[in-house]
């Protein structure tokens, strides 16, 4: 081909390829620099890309494409799509527009409307837009988030503590309320501590027994802090009430241990009692005695059941007693180690005079050794005449509580263990060095007993003062209330 036209005129080339290489080295040079813009202002770099792309093709027809770069190509077609979104978004706030097609996967993930929604007639209005709601690609506002809810516990039941400072022991119960005049022991406490040792000749507790007696009272002091214990009821019994200096130890206690202590009266302590081991008495009787042998005395309440049943037995008690008597003041007076057979009988002719005492004991006279007629007993003495029954190899609470024992049974065992020497006694299990020397002295307070109101069976009970001390107060705070606001029982 030939470089000159038909008027002869020589015809020049356009220098194609300098111009392209010159157009390209432009574009790495503006390339790199639009990154850097980009990573530091995106929306400016974004915004003056569009405006460069624009310039350079304002003078170029859309067939014109093929001139630029790739890369060119690809800005000019992003531009387009901002700014055809771009108006939509600014003047339509409330409702904002479906996101165009290339769009982001994010924004078309929250922009994204379901079929159907926004175009046929009557359909709904869209919610508004909350202030300030997060913003996706393009403009569009974005769906706030749920606000985030924590999930509810269940509310914690209230934790209760009772403590029963005897004059032999201390004890702790730690319990939940659970089914109505029910409960759940989560932390209990029980030590031999002979706080009323010497007390029947000093008429004082000694120092000794003070000491022993703080010393598990601060075990309790413990376990109550770290079970965090909503309300609790401690209470001092016989030894506090007798002794001349039992006001002072309730006082060294407090500042020693923390725990403050009520010494309670008889009468109080014969209902708690009663309201800690009344589930146990026989729904078919009508009517029973509930003694419980102490160490420095003996409670003795009689229940007239005949009645609607009721849970709560303390309001059938007729007549109650405290017989200043226990196993350790009766054991001190007598002698615990070696009780020969005669002075095994003194022992039960004293307590049979101190019970003859007792004006209301005859109250029950119509029901006394009837079928309908039964003992209660809730001590030391009982349960452990009725794990030697067993022949258990330790002591099980389980297997003890509630355990019933027949006049004859009951007979058996006193023989049983009156014959024993202290050494056999302290051999046994169920006994062991705590209670050799103090165990006849409970049988014979049991004998006596059972010789005033002799009666076909015996019920063990594996539970006394705290029990009672536990139910009363969830009883006040209402925490067994039905659905209907009566309160079970």
């Amino acid at each position: 081909m030939s470089d000159h036209d038909d008027t002869g005129r020589h015809r020049h080339k356009p220098h194609i390829a300098r111009e392209t290489f010159a157009f390209g080295a432009t574009d790495r040079r503006r390339g790199e620099s639009d990154r850097a813009e980009h990573r530091s202002h995106p929306q400016k770099a974004n915004r003056a890309a569009a405006a460069r792309d624009d310039g350079l093709d304002a003078n170029s027809s859309a067939g014109d494409d093929t001139r630029l770069t790739k890369r060119q190509r690809r800005r000019r077609r992003k531009s387009r799509k901002v700014s055809e979104v771009a108006p939509a978004a600014a003047t339509d706030v409330q409702k904002p527009a479906a996101p165009a097609a290339g769009m982001p996967r994010g924004a078309r993930k929250y922009g994204r409307a379901r079929r159907g929604d926004g175009d046929s007639p009557g359909a709904p209005e869209k919610p508004t837009p909350a202030k300030n709601a997060p913003t996706g690609a393009g403009g569009e506002k974005r769906p706030s988030a749920a606000p985030f809810r924590a999930p509810v516990e269940p509310e914690k039941p209230p934790i209760y503590a009772a403590l029963d400072l005897g004059t032999n022991n201390c004890r702790l119960l730690i319990a939940v309320p659970t089914r109505p005049g029910q409960f759940r022991v989560i932390d209990a406490f029980s030590r031999i501590v002979r706080l009323g040792e010497g007390l029947g000749r000093t008429g004082s507790l000694s120092r000794g027994a003070m000491d022993r007696a703080t010393a598990a009272l601060s075990v309790c002091a413990q376990k109550i802090a770290a079970r965090e214990v909503t309300r609790a009821r401690l209470i001092a019994t016989e030894a506090c009430r007798a002794a001349a200096n039992g006001a002072e130890f309730i006082e060294e206690v407090a500042e020693r241990t923390g725990l403050s202590l009520e010494i309670v009266p008889r009468e109080t302590e014969a209902r708690l009692a009663v309201s800690g081991c009344g589930s146990l008495i026989d729904r078919k009787a009508r009517g029973a005695v509930l003694f419980d042998i102490g160490g420095g005395s003996s409670e003795i309440a009689l229940l007239d059941l005949r009645g609607p049943h009721t849970r709560r037995l303390a309001s059938r008690i007729v007549a109650w007693t405290s017989l200043p008597v226990g196993v350790v003041t009766l054991a001190e007076r007598h002698g615990g180690r070696n009780v020969t057979p005669e002075i095994f009988e003194r022992m039960v002719a004293e307590t049979v005079e101190l019970i003859e005492g007792f004006a209301g004991r005859d109250r029950l006279k119509d029901l006394v050794g009837t079928e309908n007629f039964h003992l209660l007993g809730t001590s030391g003495t009982v349960t452990t005449l009725a794990g030697v029954h067993l022949g258990l190899e330790r002591y099980d609470r389980r297997q003890v509580d509630g355990l019933w024992l027949t006049a004859e049974e009951s007979d058996t065992l006193v023989r049983r263990l009156a014959g024993w020497s202290f050494e056999e006694r302290v051999a046994n299990p169920c006994i062991g060095s705590d209670r050799a020397d103090l165990v006849l002295a409970g049988c014979a307070i049991f004998e006596a007993i059972r010789r005033v109101w002799p009666a076909r069976a015996l019920r063990v009970a594996d539970r006394g003062l705290r029990e009672g001390l536990l139910t009363e107060m969830m009883v006040a705070d209402g925490v067994w209330r039905r659905r209907d606001g009566r309160r079970a029982g």
